[in-house]
């Protein structure tokens, strides 16, 4: 009392909280972030792949900074990366396990928990068959929970029903490097955003999605910058040229470059002939995407069309990259290989500056496809390849019988099988579907009808935990050891900076306490202490493929600094790597693969009750559900609720202003009390509503609509009607 009294006269100006003093490392500092130790790690939110150090002070993080030695990102952090410390003790914490008997969740120890899930899982795989149990990871464990997991999952429990919320946002990416080279993996590197002479982002507002690429683009002082995109992004406005593409009409964009490329003589007929397939039937094919067809569709004008073919094919070292404004599509994967085509058409990859080059979602995305055994087996092996089988099954000392021969269920595919009940039930590791998962109406369906929902998370409440009935409380970012692997194939070190809170474990030490319960422990993890027996086991498994991780360890990640893929055993250079420089691609011909893309419309059009069209994203202060950064006060407070935006042309016609309130409405649900923006950024007809938010869940509008080849869901493209809220 005598405090907020003394406050309240203006006697107590908060001396001790806002003291500074000289920190040893870092200079003059907040008093109370002085730490006893500063520990380097790797950021955990997005693909950027950050270097950090995170202070400790009597076991608690009491700040963070950027890695001024890290190759990413030197020094510099986003608002989310620089209040990072903070989700580690945040209030919704979960401290641990909790078993519902009857609609109350009660503690429990990890005996009785991993007893429960275990023996629950293998009842209903007796009863309805080792594929009833469905798994959904995330893209943000470590490289060796996701190479433990798979092993689990598939060798131990015996399903291949197993998927990573990763196709919720990069399996488009996936399927198309697959289709156009042979295999995933993004060629190029942050180095040749400076290095392009014409940087070409689609779909791509990395200003709120991965604001520290912004920084590597601002070296780059000889280039163009054009953004490909509807909306007037902060990307946008930092570009060149803006192309404010109609929505969905990217691919008939591309194509037409290729049509110019073509009829101008801007191609590499030496390199197509060496290292492509499929030259004639796309020459043919392109004929119909003249830049008068592809202005009509993409409401750009013939001049445009033209200039930016023109730029591509004169370029020395062109770089094209994307991220959900493509990938978010039922022609995602498509789309990818629309952009391939470009590179390959003119021979353009492989080399400084020039690459098609997807930015990926998750810190660790890349590690999961790499490792996990959800879309391929690890090491970019397929399960369709008897030889693949063969090998993994003989470094895993397994009969190949047991190895799958063809993938599980994806994501959409998962929540189908429980509409169905094909799927019983269900292990949630790490990700918060009732928030990201589309159409929302069917997933709780799907949820619905499980018999056993167990949900692994470092939070506890989340949408997602209040629906299941085992809830296990894991370590998260800060509290684990592992490595990451980001958008550039660059393999960074992971560190604990303190201990997990309450009784919350490691995925890692989750994993191989389950394989225990499961009697499988002494066979799949052989003598597995720690992340780093399974690191060693993964360079083996990785070695003389494309992603080679064969050269490296813990020590020379920790003293040399996070270093790209392949790097096999013997390598002594540390500098950038780039795929395909020699033209000799995954394909067993070595050539890769042109394909002829046909532009399509958007599975949902707007209509006379459904006028607009309804585009989703993130913003900068905010991570996926909100799970984390909603728990943080400087971010809550810089974005607290969502928002819509709508072009003022629109607002006047239904007579609405800036901040009212508003209810969208679509053919699936409805999202009331949303705070209206009215802004030029947003084209007549459209508007754009962040999908952080689970009060506003803009996943209550978006539809079930799928792209064919990856499974990744169409958010982008919905038909809506906006009404004053009542």
């Amino acid at each position: 009392m005598t405090k907020s009294w003394k406050r309240l006269l203006g006697l107590d100006i908060l001396s001790d909280k806002y003291a500074y003093s000289n920190d040893a490392e870092h200079g003059w500092t907040s008093t109370e972030k002085i730490p006893e130790k500063w520990v380097k790690t790797t950021c955990g939110y997005c693909s950027v792949g950050c270097g950090m150090k995170v202070g400790v002070r009597a076991g608690r993080a009491v700040a963070v900074r950027g890695d001024e030695d890290h190759p990413v990102n030197r020094g510099k952090l986003c608002p989310k990366g620089l209040s990072e410390h903070h989700t580690l003790q945040a209030r919704s914490r979960a401290l641990r396990p909790l078993l519902k008997r009857g609609n109350e969740f009660q503690p429990v120890s990890w005996d009785t928990a991993l007893d429960t899930m275990v023996e629950r899982f293998l009842g209903v795989q007796a009863k309805y068959g080792k594929q009833a149990l469905g798994v959904l990871s995330t893209g943000q464990l470590v490289t060796e929970e996701f190479y433990a997991l798979g092993k689990l999952i598939q060798l131990g429990f015996g399903t291949s029903n197993y998927d990573g919320n990763t196709t919720l946002c990069m399996a488009s990416a996936v399927a198309g490097y697959k289709r156009s080279f042979g295999s995933d993996g993004p060629p190029g590197a942050y180095d040749d955003l400076a290095e392009s002479d014409l940087v070409i982002l689609i779909g791509a507002n990395i200003a709120d999605n991965h604001p520290i690429l912004c920084q590597r683009l601002a070296e780059n002082r000889q280039g163009t910058v054009v953004v490909v995109d509807p909306r007037v992004t902060k990307t946008a406005m930092l570009a060149d040229i803006h192309l404010p593409v109609k929505p969905r009409s990217d691919i008939a964009l591309l194509n037409g470059i290729g049509h110019v490329l073509i009829a101008e003589g801007l191609i590499d007929a030496a390199y197509i002939e060496r290292h492509t397939t499929g030259f004639e039937q796309l020459r043919t094919h392109l004929a119909a995407y003249t830049p008068a067809h592809v202005a009509g569709i993409t409401g750009l004008s013939e001049e445009q069309v033209l200039d930016i073919a023109r730029r591509f094919g004169q370029a020395r070292a062109p770089f094209v990259a994307w991220t959900m404004g493509v990938n978010h599509s039922t022609q995602g994967a498509e789309t990818v290989n629309a952009i391939c085509n470009l590179s390959l058409l003119t021979g353009k990859l492989g080399f400084a500056g020039a690459a098609p080059f997807s930015i990926t979602g998750q810190c660790n995305a890349m590690g999961s496809r790499e490792a996990s055994c959800t879309s391929s087996l690890p090491g970019y092996r397929k399960f369709e390849s008897a030889e693949d089988r063969a090998e993994i099954a003989n470094l895993w000392n397994v009969d190949p019988s047991v190895i799958p021969t063809k993938r599980g269920h994806a994501y959409p595919d998962l929540v189908e099988g429980m509409v169905k009940k094909e799927i019983r039930a269900l292990w949630i590791i790490a990700t918060n579907p009732l928030v990201s998962f589309p159409n929302y109406d069917v997933l709780t369906q799907a949820l619905g009808n499980l018999e056993f929902l167990v949900v692994q998370d470092g939070f506890h409440p989340t949408p997602t935990t209040l629906h299941a009935d085992l809830v296990l409380p894991a370590a998260i970012w800060g509290e684990k050891e592992g490595t990451y692997t980001n958008s550039e194939r660059r393999v960074s070190k992971v560190n604990a900076a303190v201990a997990p809170p309450g009784e919350a474990l490691s995925d890692f030490e989750i994993f191989l306490r389950t394989a225990g319960k499961l009697g499988v422990r002494a066979k799949l993890f052989p003598g597995w202490t720690g992340p780093r027996d399974a690191f060693e086991e993964w360079r083996q498994v990785s070695k003389g493929r494309l992603c080679d991780y064969s050269g490296l360890s813990y020590e020379l990640l920790e003293t040399a600094g996070p270093l790209q893929w392949p790097h096999p055993e013997g390598t002594e250079s540390t500098g950038t790597r780039r795929l395909y420089a020699d033209g000799v691609f995954e394909y067993a011909d070595g050539k890769a693969k042109l394909f002829c893309i046909e532009w399509q419309t958007a599975p949902e059009q707007p209509s006379r009750q459904y006028p607009f069209v309804l585009n989703t994203g993130r913003t900068v202060e905010h991570w996926h559900t909100r799970t984390k950064t909603g728990e943080v006060e400087m971010l809550h407070r810089m974005s607290p609720r969502a928002w819509l935006e709508m072009n003022p042309t629109d607002a006047e016609r239904l007579g609405l202003e800036m901040h009212d309130k508003v209810t969208l409405v679509s053919r699936r649900g409805q999202v009331d009390g949303v705070e209206l923006r009215v802004t030029s950024i947003i084209a007549p007809g459209h508007v754009f509503l962040p999908f952080h938010y689970f009060e506003y869940n803009s996943n209550r509008l978006t539809l079930s609509a799928y792209d064919p080849i990856s499974r990744e869901p169409n958010y982008k493209q919905c038909a809506v009607r906006v009404e004053r809220s009542h």
